[in-house]
C-alpha cells in the first residue's frame, strides 16, 4: 500500500460536485476577475520584466548583491500589493522575504511559499536571446527564472493585489515566505525554521512551483522525489603530465572517474549501488495504472526530445521512471583539458557533480553513506577519491482528500474550463518535507509552468497563456477557500 492512501479519480470528482452550489456565484466572480487582470496585463508584465532582470543566482557568490536586489523588489511589490509586516529575515545564508494579511477572523490561514533565487544560466552560448534580458515573443517570455520561480511567485502576488483592490480585503489569512536559496538546498531557512515554527504556522501551505500536465490540462501534484547530490574529485598527479612522456605509466583522473560513474547502472539500466532499493516503496498497482491515463506515452516524450529510445531500469514506464522510481545522474565533468585544439596531457585531477532522486521511504543519510561506499570500492588504484556532500532534501506525498486540495480542484477548472488531473512530480523542492516536518500542515502544489519550458537550460520560458490563467486560478483558489 502506498503511503498515499490512493483516492480514485472518482472520489476526487464526487467530493468536488458538494462545491456545485457554488459554482454559479463564482463564475461571476471569475468575470470579473478576468476583466481585471485583463486591463493590468500590460503593467504586470513590465513588473515581471523588471523581476527578471535581476541576475540573483544564489549559486554564485559574485551575484550576493543581486540576491539582495531582488529581496528589497520583493519587499516592494508585496508591500504595494496590500500586505502587511513586510521585511526582510535573516537566516545564515540568503534571506526570506516575509508578508502577512490577517484580518479575516474564523478563516483558514494558508502560507504562501516560493523563491527568488534562480539557476545559474551555462552553457551562455546557447541561449537565443541574453538570459536577464526578458524577451516576449510567441506568447511566452524568455528568461532566467521565468518559469522557476520568479513567473510563478508573482501570480501570488498579483492575485491578492487583485483582490485587494477589487473587494477591499482577502477571503482568508495570507502568510508570505519566499526565499533566496531553494536552488542550493534551502539550507538557511531550514536551519531557521527549528527555532522559530510560530511565525509561518497555517493550515496549509501552497506552492507554485510544479508543472502543468501539458499546455491546457492543469494538474495537481501530489508527491514530489527527493534528492542527495555530491562532488567527487579524483586526484593523480600533482601536476598534468605529458600524455607522451607517462601515457601507459601513471592513473589517469579522468579514466578513473569515468570508471566510477559507469558502475553506478548495471547494462540494462537499473542501479548497480549494493543495498540501494532496499527502502524503496512498493506503489499500488491500482495508482500506477492511473499514470496511463494522465501521462503521454512514451513515444511522445521521444519525440518530444528527438532521442530515438528512452533509457532506465527496466520494467517501468518512462513516467513511473521519473514519479515512483529513483535515479542517478552525473550532472557535469571537468577536468584536462577542454579547448580548441589538442593538448596531449594526463590531467592531475578530474571532477564531477552527482545527483540522485529519492522517492519514499529512501533516506539521503543512508544513500549518501552507499554511494560513498560504492564510488570507493570502484576507485582505481594510483589516485585519491574524495567526496562532498553538497545537498539533500526528503521525498513528499500527500493526501488528495484535504479540502484545500478540492478548492485547488475547482479553481482550475473553472480557469481552464477542464478538470485538473493528478501528478506526480520528478522533481525535488527540499523545503517540501522541511515545511510538513517543522509546520505539520498539508501542502498543496499548484503549478502554472510547462515541462517543456526548459527551467535550469538556456532559453527558459514561461507561456503568457498559463501566466494569465494562473492569476485568475490562485485568486478564485483564495476565495473558494473561504466557502
Amino acid at each position: 500500500m502506498s503511503m498515499l492512501g490512493w483516492t480514485t479519480y472518482a472520489t476526487i470528482y464526487a467530493i468536488f460536485q458538494r462545491y456545485g452550489s457554488e459554482a454559479k456565484h463564482m463564475s461571476t466572480f471569475s468575470q470579473s476577475l478576468h476583466r481585471y487582470f485583463e486591463a493590468h496585463e500590460d503593467e504586470h508584465l513590465k513588473e515581471l520584466i523588471e523581476f527578471l532582470r535581476i541576475p540573483s543566482i544564489s549559486t554564485l557568490e559574485e551575484h550576493h548583491k543581486d540576491i539582495n536586489a531582488a529581496c528589497s523588489w520583493l519587499i516592494n511589490k508585496l508591500t504595494i500589493a496590500g500586505l502587511e509586516n513586510v521585511q526582510a529575515i535573516e537566516t545564515d545564508g540568503y534571506p526570506f522575504v516575509y508578508a502577512d494579511w490577517l484580518h479575516a477572523p474564523g478563516k483558514p490561514t494558508v502560507l504562501i511559499y516560493g523563491h527568488y533565487d534562480v539557476q545559474p544560466v551555462d552553457p551562455i552560448e546557447l541561449w537565443e536571446s541574453p538570459p536577464f534580458s526578458p524577451v516576449v515573443q510567441d506568447d511566452k517570455i524568455y528568461a532566467r527564472g521565468a518559469t522557476d520561480d520568479k513567473g510563478q511567485v508573482f501570480l501570488h502576488i498579483k492575485a491578492i493585489e487583485a483582490l485587494l483592490a477589487l473587494t477591499g480585503e482577502l477571503p482568508i489569512n495570507i502568510k508570505c515566505c519566499i526565499e533566496g536559496e531553494e536552488e542550493v538546498g534551502s539550507f538557511g531557512l531550514t536551519k531557521w525554521l527549528e527555532n522559530n515554527q510560530e511565525l509561518l504556522a497555517a493550515d496549509f501551505i501552497v506552492i507554485s512551483d510544479t508543472p502543468l500536465m501539458q499546455q491546457g490540462i492543469p494538474a495537481i501534484c501530489y508527491a514530489v522525489r527527493g534528492l542527495c547530490a555530491l562532488q567527487i574529485d579524483v586526484q593523480g598527479p600533482q601536476m598534468d603530465l605529458h600524455s607522451g612522456g607517462y601515457g601507459g605509466a601513471v592513473s589517469n583522473p579522468i579514466h578513473a572517474l569515468a570508471k566510477i560513474i559507469q558502475s553506478f547502472h548495471d547494462e540494462s539500466g537499473k542501479i548497480a549501488i549494493d543495498g540501494f532499493y532496499d527502502d524503496v516503496l512498493h506503489i499500488d498497482v491500482e495508482e500506477r495504472n492511473q499514470f496511463s491515463t494522465v501521462a503521454p506515452p512514451d513515444e511522445y516524450l521521444m519525440n518530444q526530445l528527438g532521442v530515438p529510445h528512452l533509457y532506465g531500469e527496466p520494467g517501468y514506464t518512462a513516467i513511473e521512471r521519473t514519479w515512483i522510481r529513483p535515479a542517478i545522474d552525473t550532472n557535469g565533468i571537468y577536468g584536462g583539458f577542454s579547448g580548441e585544439g589538442t593538448k596531449t596531457i594526463i590531467p592531475s585531477s578530474a571532477h564531477a557533480k552527482v545527483s540522485i532522486r529519492l522517492v519514499p521511504d529512501q533516506k539521503p543519510k543512508q544513500v549518501f553513506e552507499q554511494l560513498e561506499a560504492h564510488i570507493q570500492l570502484h576507485a582505481m588504484p594510483g589516485v585519491i577519491v574524495t567526496t562532498t556532500r553538497v545537498d539533500e532534501g526528503l521525498p513528499y506525498v500527500a493526501s488528495l482528500d484535504h479540502v484545500a486540495v478540492q478548492a485547488a480542484h475547482y479553481a482550475y477548472q473553472e480557469a481552464y474550463q477542464v478538470e485538473p488531473v493528478y501528478i506526480r512530480m520528478g522533481g525535488s523542492i527540499p523545503i517540501v518535507s522541511t515545511f510538513s516536518e517543522q509546520l505539520n500542515a498539508p501542502i498543496i502544489l499548484m503549478g502554472f509552468g510547462l515541462p517543456d519550458e526548459q527551467a535550469h537550460a538556456p532559453n527558459e520560458h514561461f507561456h503568457l497563456d498559463n501566466f494569465r490563467k494562473g492569476l485568475l486560478t490562485l485568486a478564485l483558489f483564495f476565495t473558494q477557500l473561504a466557502q
